[in-house]
């Protein structure tokens, strides 16, 4: 990526949206003449508190239309969580061994705001297609968060105490389980998705596999993740560097998040590209926001430790761009992001439209 002038650059011109998307997804694969016939034929439980509580100050007054009447925001998370959190349970059940279980699901059952589930289950609907065939993907892309979460706490990378309130999971279960209870997850991702979605056409769910590895590997939260450790510390880092940092390692599994909904919904190739791009800028947008929250909120707000980034010298929005000037690519970001869905049905549009309000104005 070429080199920036920072908040002179940011202003005149975001570079990383005006250039090809670095990843390419397999959407080009399913389109080949030998597969593109069929594929356009084809079209313990956790209770609703503690999805609802998550919606507080600005975020709980997210409102859009969705046919006459007002779009019901916190309604439409409180559904949705539960139906990916009673999916996630039956998935991932204690079995032998029970520690290994114990600990997947002590992270993954641990609660959270389920957004990438959301995105997921979204992106099916606003191409038409049903939330049945989304949720096994929308199940393995929070699988697979939840295991770079626990992996990030480990002292060898983040070396973090508090996750969700809780203590993180090798705290609870020792580093040598917690590692292995995130390759587990990881591991299971791929199998769920590929043996529980139903109603979908083969090609497409092939086509939806190869988009989440290339999202969580080299091309994608990998390579975020090994940027980020090297540039810890680094007084240099510039804003190019920090945006492909967050472009791979927080928005690739986002965009994946959109781009497996829209894939399995039966979205056309234009529908796919284009939400593709609201998801980047989404991405983007969640972790800018995170870096506002981390210098604005106190860790029992965000249930993580707060200040940890200032702690470690780690190079932030705020720190680069200032905090006003944060909170302003922020707003732009998700204006930019909304401007995607345009062309979709508003009423189908609703849910994603409300999604990015919700985490430009999350308070945690």
């Amino acid at each position: 990526m070429r080199s920036m002038n920072l908040v002179d650059a940011w202003v005149q011109n975001l570079s990383i949206f005006k250039q090809p998307c670095p990843s390419k997804s397999l959407v080009g694969f399913i389109h080949h003449p030998r597969f593109e016939p069929v594929f356009l034929k084809s079209r313990r439980r956790i209770s609703s508190h503690g999805v609802s509580a998550v919606l507080t100050g600005e975020e709980a007054r997210v409102s859009t239309q969705r046919d006459d009447a007002p779009f019901n925001f916190n309604a439409y998370v409180v559904e949705k969580a539960n139906h990916v959190n009673k999916a996630l349970d039956d998935a991932v059940a204690v079995r032998n061994p029970p520690m290994i279980h114990d600990a997947m699901r002590y992270s993954l059952l641990a609660g959270g705001k389920r957004v990438r589930p959301m995105l997921c289950i979204a992106a099916c609907e606003i191409v038409g297609g049903p939330q049945s065939a989304a949720i096994p993907a929308a199940c393995a892309v929070e699988m697979i968060h939840t295991m770079s979460l626990i992996h990030d706490d480990l002292p060898c990378m983040d070396n973090d105490d508090l996750r969700r309130g809780k203590p993180t999971n090798h705290k609870v279960f020792g580093e040598d389980v917690a590692v292995l209870a995130g390759d587990a997850l990881l591991a299971f991702a791929f199998e769920f998705m590929a043996t529980a979605t139903t109603g979908v056409a083969p090609e497409r769910i092939l086509a939806a596999v190869g988009e989440l590895a290339k999202a969580i590997g080299t091309e994608g939260l990998v390579a975020g993740q090994v940027v980020d450790l090297n540039c810890t510390g680094d007084a240099n880092v510039g804003l190019d560097t920090l945006e492909f940092i967050h472009i791979h390692k927080t928005a690739a599994l986002l965009e994946a998040s959109v781009v497996l909904g829209a894939i399995l919904g039966g979205g056309s190739s234009d529908q796919i590209e284009k939400l593709r791009t609201f998801a980047r800028k989404i991405g983007l947008l969640f972790q800018v926001v995170d870096d506002i929250l981390d210098v604005t909120k106190s860790s029992e707000e965000l249930g993580k430790t707060a200040g940890k980034d200032l702690a470690v010298d780690k190079t932030t929005y705020p720190k680069l761009l200032g905090l006003d000037k944060a909170v302003e690519f922020a707003e732009k970001l998700n204006e930019e992001a909304k401007a995607q869905l345009a062309g979709f049905d508003p009423s189908k549009a609703a849910p994603l439209t409300a999604l990015a309000d919700y985490i430009a104005h999350r308070q945690n």
